[in-house]
């Protein structure tokens, strides 16, 4: 992976570091493809059991695109009398990145430890549990610059905080602290900067450590029970149920209960 976005897999757990804290982790294209090519391998990797997603530097998570790089491009399609092909970065990078961690059959942990916005914010929101530091700040942004949702967040942010949370934040762009973002549910925990990856790492190898094919039945069960009725969710978790409890992590943590054990889970 290039230096921008760097990936590591240690014991079951995938860490994925945008890697810019220059320009607080803005998303060149170098830094795109990197990152979606991370959260591919990720996703994709059976060894791998979780992923934790985090940034370097104190001051942001990530601001979303580099705006120095895409006002250029701007300028060069308005040149050439084109202009849709430099908005192809929502296809070609952002969607892919978000379908990998949103469709990752193991959990993601979103480590927030400054700014979010933009590109950024949806990049946190696609992970399964934000552990956020209480300096960090979450801006949708879209709006500020004239442009509308991407990186799934019209598809995230209304699931996380209800329709019309969602419309005023989007419509009326502004930077949301740490604890707002607790209150309304996008932050899962809040914890002091200078604990933040420590308590990062701590969530995201216990659940490394965990029952990870019920952690994909339940990311699978709770994505399809907010489009579907009623009845076919019903459907749906008794076919997920099922094939959990034929699994050998099913077995070995009934067993593990009546021994009075702590069960060692296989991901199978």
């Amino acid at each position: 992976m290039a230096e921008t976005v760097l990936y590591e897999v240690n014991d079951g757990l995938a860490t994925i570091t945008l890697n810019r804290p220059e320009a607080m982790n803005a998303m060149n294209t170098e830094a795109k493809v990197a990152l979606r090519d991370a959260a591919q391998a990720a996703a994709s990797d059976d060894s791998v059991r979780a992923v934790l997603l985090t940034a370097a530097g104190d001051r942001a998570f990530c601001v979303g695109q580099d705006l120095k790089e895409h006002v250029g491009g701007l300028h060069a399609a308005r040149a050439s009398g084109g202009g849709e092909g430099v908005m192809s970065t929502v296809r070609e990078h952002y969607n892919p990145i978000v379908r990998a961690l949103t469709g990752a059959a193991k959990p993601v942990v979103a480590a927030v430890n400054g700014v979010a916005a933009g590109a950024g914010f949806g990049f946190a929101l696609a992970a399964d549990y934000r552990v956020v530091a209480e300096t960090a700040a979450f801006n949708t942004s879209f709006a500020g610059v004239a442009l509308t949702a991407d990186s799934g967040i019209s598809w995230t942010l209304p699931r996380v905080i209800g329709p019309g949370r969602a419309a005023d934040l989007l419509l009326f762009p502004r930077s949301i602290t740490a604890q707002e973002a607790f209150e309304l549910g996008i932050a899962n925990r809040l914890v002091p900067s200078g604990e933040l990856r420590a308590e990062a790492e701590k969530v995201a190898r216990t659940l490394a450590e965990g029952p990870t094919l019920a952690y994909a039945a339940l990311k699978e069960s709770l994505a399809f029970g907010l489009s579907h009725s009623l009845d076919e969710t019903l459907e749906k978790e008794d076919e997920l149920q099922s094939r959990a409890g034929a699994s050998e992590d099913h077995l070995i943590a009934v067993q593990a209960f009546v021994n009075k054990e702590k069960p060692k889970y296989l991901g199978r």
